[in-house]
């Protein structure tokens, strides 16, 4: 058996809910949060809006992991859709129109509705979505970012501990990234779980998630939810501090590109051999020891330590909520029961 069957099995295995080993499957739905359904439809859409632009259709196996994975991501966003619906958080139509609107405002009418197209998404569906990470996004705001706080002491310890990195032996740009690659790739883990799989679905999201950072949502939280690169996407693309020298050897076209970006500023679409990248550049710094009284170095540490931190509830705080939900995954029943029927 290859590595990739008895990975799916093992997806299979590990998502079934207890109890649905002693009750009857209901045939069109594919899991339950508590006492609501995601039905098959629901899924099939999803899959829709992030694989139905693929040139290349993937094999049974790839596709049967493909949803494996799309439904552990679904299930996750109704627990905590539900968690928003208890406590009253749920964004309201305002909210949805603004963001709405904010999305449209980088775009033509014509050019919007080929964005839609491009993610086999119509409008009604959009802010169906928005009014659902908008009301996650209250929760998290709520739950976990407000329980996060940095003291004096935890600044002046980090850099203690790491002064000699605050000491720069010629310019550097601070850099954050987000990354799109047009091939599948199991191994990326972003908090939506958003993968382009062809260079196609890879054009088209990057300039998506272009638009949205140059109208304003948060980079770092972007890269979050949409990176495609394991190493940064946790931490909001954040690349670090990088010396000129060392763009100048990467790409010496690149660093020109950099240095021209003003901070704050976000680059266009970046084409690598990897993929994709938007760059942002956090701040610009000259050589030379930068002081904790220096009140950008503060700021520095103190993001980097709220980044530590956010990453770490978060994590904690979807294992408590998958804790007290009650799920049960009859997508993953099916493909374990009839794993052996093959």
């Amino acid at each position: 058996m290859s590595n990739r069957l008895n990975r799916i099995a093992a997806t299979a295995a590990l998502l079934i809910g207890l109890s649905a080993c002693k009750s009857a499957v209901p045939p069109d739905v594919a899991a339950k949060v508590n006492d609501r359904s995601i039905t098959y439809a629901d899924l099939d859409k999803q899959y829709r809006y992030q694989f139905g632009s693929m040139n290349e259709k993937p094999s049974e196996d790839q596709l049967t992991y493909q949803k494996l994975e799309l439904l552990r991501t679904m299930v996750d966003n109704e627990i905590m859709l539900q968690r928003a619906e208890k406590l009253n958080l749920m964004a309201t139509d305002a909210d949805v129109e603004a963001k709405f609107n904010e999305l449209k405002t980088p775009y033509t009418q014509e050019e919007f509705q080929k964005q839609l197209q491009a993610r086999n998404m119509t409008v009604e569906e959009l802010k169906t979505q928005l009014r659902r990470d908008l009301s996650i996004s209250k929760l998290f705001n709520k739950d976990i970012t407000s329980k996060i706080s940095i003291t004096d002491k935890e600044v002046g310890d980090f850099y203690n501990e790491n002064k000699a990195s605050f000491h720069l032996a010629e310019p550097h740009v601070h850099l954050a990234q987000i990354m799109v690659t047009p091939r599948p790739d199991p191994n990326v883990k972003n908090l939506k779980g958003d993968k382009a799989t062809t260079d196609e679905q890879a054009r088209k999201k990057v300039l998506l998630l272009e638009a949205r950072a140059r109208g304003g949502e948060d980079f770092a939280m972007l890269a979050q939810n949409f990176s495609e690169d394991p190493n940064t996407a946790a931490n909001g693309g954040d690349l670090g501090f990088i010396g000129e020298s060392s763009l100048d050897k990467a790409n010496p076209e690149l660093r020109k590109m950099v240095m021209s970006l003003q901070p704050g500023q976000v680059s266009p679409p970046i084409k690598t051999e990897e993929g994709y990248r938007i760059l942002k550049v956090i701040s610009k710094e000259p050589a030379g020891q930068r002081e904790l009284t220096d009140p950008r170095v503060q700021q520095s540490i103190r993001d980097q330590l709220i980044n530590r931190k956010d990453q770490l509830l978060r994590a904690v705080y979807y294992e408590v909520a998958r804790n007290e939900a009650k799920v049960t995954n009859y997508y993953a029943q099916k493909v374990y029961d009839n794993w052996g029927k093959k």
